[in-house]
């Protein structure tokens, strides 16, 4: 399934959870202050950095790719 994701689409899916995640703790009365607040910010924007960082920018040759090389018949 995340073969098809993109590093992009990945992080806009995290930002929507975390985006409904912090709405739904509205909604039920959650106490924000301002420690709790930045605590949540960092942690919404970790994962969506260490996505970019992390990730390979293009797909990498397997081994198979590398011995016996792209250009033979299907």
């Amino acid at each position: 399934m995340l073969n098809d994701f993109t590093r992009a689409r990945l992080i806009q899916v995290w930002l929507a959870l975390v985006g409904l995640v912090v709405t739904a703790g509205y909604a039920v009365g959650a106490s924000v202050t301002v420690g709790t607040a930045a605590v949540l910010f960092a942690l919404c924007l970790v994962p969506p950095a260490i996505t970019m960082i992390l990730w390979p920018d293009e797909q990498l040759q397997t081994a198979d790719e590398m011995l016996r090389g792209d250009d033979r018949p299907a």
